[in-house]
């Protein structure tokens, strides 16, 4: 009985349609009344794409029909969406698109809205690829309409952050190389910190961790996005401040900055982060509590067969060992680090070549000379610099306008 009544159903929708007129004022209502029909009535997926394919193709296919009336109807199916079943709409937002695809120069908005709408219920379902795939078809250079920065720049970041989700970083860096080229078009400045978030995701995952660690760090410092997500930026800064490289003078400003931040201090990861700052050297034992919370990306092998933790680490002590010893053999160094002698010297030279680290090898003798390097030196001297610099613009000032600047002197020294 019950599939006597959807037949009625779908047969009431079908005469209803013969009788609309195309080419009457009130032809786009009498469609919208009956998509309304078919929303309230069909409850069964095959009935529901059934009813909307039979109006598809009495408003899309038939030539008499204004344009106006055609658009009012997918106007209408786009404030619906809302109301279908989740478990079907789907589907029936699969069925519209193929059916105006015919016809995409007439009802490319239309389409652009369906599929928006169509991607977030699939981002909703953690469906990260499929969605993506939804967004990409939207025409956004190639199609009729003309579409403002600000929109393409959205879409192309949302799409980089699904692949991002899937884990698929060349298609990521695909769209934000895109998004790139909008930055100075766009108004909405919230863009610039999602653009942000992306791009240090993907040097994180490329372990560009130096730079990654730049932009967690003024990421945790934006005051625009929520407090949550700031702490979480500060967590992934700490994460590849520790794991980036041991000598880097950006790495040294990094670990000032995030050991001087009160935010750090009750974080897991801030016993690690303070040893590195105080150039102390670091147990395997040690890092257990850390590692367990590092991301799957973060746990990749090396080369030589460590983990990029275990290298960070590794790495961080040679330059540790380098403060303490003048002099110090194959044997005796691998001692220090938990490592064989052969690892401790290829470390060694690796860290020297690259001028991380200030010393030379006797490999005859097996020994290794060190020289202390004083990491912030060139840091030191730029911020000598702009202070010599403050000091000839108040000497400038003095001698034009000494009166002004003695008041201005007291009136600090005052307070």
């Amino acid at each position: 009985r019950s599939s006597d009544l959807k037949m009625a159903s779908i047969a009431a929708v079908q005469e209803k349609l013969k009788c609309i007129k195309p080419n009457a004022k009130n032809a786009g209502e009498k469609y919208c009344e009956v998509l309304d029909q078919i929303l309230r009535e069909c409850k069964v997926v095959q009935d529901l794409k059934d009813g909307i394919d039979a109006l598809l193709n009495a408003v899309v296919d038939t030539e008499g029909l204004w344009v106006v009336s055609a658009r009012s109807v997918l106007s209408r199916f786009t404030e619906q969406i809302g109301q279908i079943d989740r478990g079907v709409v789907k589907e029936v937002c699969q069925v519209v698109l193929k059916k105006i695809q015919q016809r995409t120069a007439s009802f490319e908005e239309h389409a652009t809205q369906i599929r928006l709408v169509l991607a977030k219920i699939y981002e909703e379902e953690h469906q990260w690829i499929e969605s993506a795939t939804i967004l990409r078809e939207i025409p956004l250079d190639s199609g009729h309409r003309v579409y403002g920065a600000d929109f393409k720049m959205e879409i192309y970041l949302k799409i980089a952050r699904l692949y991002l989700e899937e884990k698929d970083h060349v298609s990521a860096e695909a769209y934000i190389k895109r998004a790139s080229l909008l930055l100075h078009e766009i108004t909405n400045k919230d863009l610039t910190v999602v653009y942000k978030v992306c791009t240090a995701r993907l040097a994180d995952f490329h372990h560009h961790f130096s730079r990654a660690a730049r932009q967690y760090i003024q990421l945790s410092y934006e005051l625009s996005i929520h407090p949550e997500e700031q702490l979480t930026s500060l967590k992934c800064a700490m994460n590849c401040t520790i794991l980036s490289q041991a000598g880097d003078l950006q790495r040294s400003k990094q670990l000032a900055t995030l050991y001087k931040d009160e935010r750090c201090q009750h974080l897991p990861a801030f016993k690690i982060l303070e040893k590195m700052y105080l150039e102390r050297i670091i147990r395997v034992s040690e890092l257990e509590d850390f590692a367990a919370q590092l991301p799957v990306h973060h746990k990749a092998i090396t080369a030589d067969g460590s983990t990029i933790l275990d290298l960070a680490v590794m790495e961080h002590n040679m330059l540790s060992a380098s403060k303490l010893y003048n002099n110090i053999s194959f044997e005796e160094l691998g001692r220090l680090l938990g490592i064989p002698p052969l690892k401790a010297e290829k470390v060694a030279s690796r860290m020297i070549a690259e001028k991380r680290m200030v010393g030379s090898i006797d490999q005859i003798d097996r020994v290794i000379y060190l020289k202390k390097r004083e990491t912030l030196l060139s840091w030191d001297r730029r911020i000598q610099g702009v202070c010599y610099q403050v000091n000839s613009i108040v000497d400038k000032i003095n001698s034009v306008h000494p009166e002004w600047a003695n008041s201005a002197l007291e009136s600090q020294m005052s307070h």
